[in-house]
């Protein structure tokens, strides 16, 4: 097995300037570094993101969010953390199960004021990119691209324009949220421009996870946004959802949907739950994976020439 890095000293010297850059960001905005166990007792309930079980009733951690929103409750005020997460299954171009995340969360911000300020931050990383970023909305992506409301679309309706622009794709076990990604991934993101930032936002309830939601006049939309470079997407921020039983039900439904589809039940963090109780102040967060940040600035096409020792190596 060749024991070298993956990556080249050009790209070791990139990542150290990255990593400069964000810490000088922040320090300017006056908003603290912290830190949080990466070990934790309870897991990511999330269906669609897999957590590490460790020996000893300890899962590796997929983000710090949950004991950053316990400094929050504290009384931490703005903060801001670079770490390892991990996520088991995720491998590709675009995946390692091992990567460095930048997670921050700003007290008071709503996400529109929150997406304005990740624009400022990575166009001061990513310097080569057009200073004029895209900000368009979920909705108007699908009705540009498909002349459909995604969030009063009919499955099938959806069902019908996968059939037409993914003919390969399998569709027999896909709900209404499955087919969305999939004609966003497939037929949308791919026409995004590699010169600018991307900003999408307002997405359907279903892709809540932990955002608030709004209400429209006819359905509700969450309150989040993904910002990309072209194709990639570097980062997910939310109008956080601080209210403790919306939460509690959150965690509970993922887990529900967690066994429906023959995925081990998790344990519930109920830390956070209680760290909810006591009141966690309205904010707007967000997490950035920071090796596709280095995929943007260096311009490499796969995520294990940016990481020195990748999952094969490691």
């Amino acid at each position: 097995m060749n024991w070298q890095p993956n990556t080249t000293p050009q790209t070791l010297q990139k990542r150290s300037e990255m990593l400069c850059k964000i810490r000088t960001f922040f320090e300017k905005k006056k908003i603290l570094e912290v830190e949080t166990p990466a070990l934790s007792q309870s897991a990511n309930s999330d269906p669609y993101i897999e957590s590490f079980n460790i020996d000893l009733q300890r899962y590796l951690h997929t983000s710090p969010e949950y004991p950053m929103k316990r400094l929050l409750a504290a009384g931490s005020g703005d903060i801001y953390q670079i770490c390892k997460v991990w996520r088991s299954g995720e491998w590709g171009s675009k995946h390692n199960p091992e990567f460095s995340l930048l997670e921050y969360y700003r007290v008071g911000f709503g996400y529109r004021q929150l997406m304005h300020e990740v624009n400022e931050l990575l166009l001061c990383v990513i310097t080569h990119l057009n200073k004029k970023s895209k900000f368009v909305s979920y909705k108007e992506l699908f009705l540009e691209k498909f002349s459909i409301n995604p969030h009063i679309s009919c499955k099938e309706d959806l069902l019908k324009h996968v059939a037409l622009e993914i003919p390969s794709l399998n569709t027999d076990n896909l709900d209404q949220q499955a087919l969305l990604d999939a004609l966003l991934t497939h037929c949308i993101e791919a026409e995004f421009d590699h010169s600018c930032l991307t900003f999408v936002f307002d997405y359907p309830a279903s892709q809540s996870a932990l955002s608030q939601l709004r209400d429209e006049k006819d359905y509700q939309v969450a309150e989040r946004f993904e910002v990309y470079v072209g194709d990639l997407e570097l980062g997910n921020g939310y109008h956080e959802e601080v209210d403790a039983s919306r939460n509690r039900t959150i965690l509970e439904t993922d887990n529900i949907a967690r066994v429906q589809m023959d995925l081990k039940e998790m344990p519930v963090d109920n830390l956070f739950l209680d760290a909810c109780e006591s009141g966690i102040p309205p904010c707007a967060g967000i997490a950035i994976g920071l090796d596709r940040v280095l995929m943007a600035i260096t311009g490499e096409k796969s995520i294990q020439k940016v990481i020195n020792f990748p999952w094969d190596k490691a």
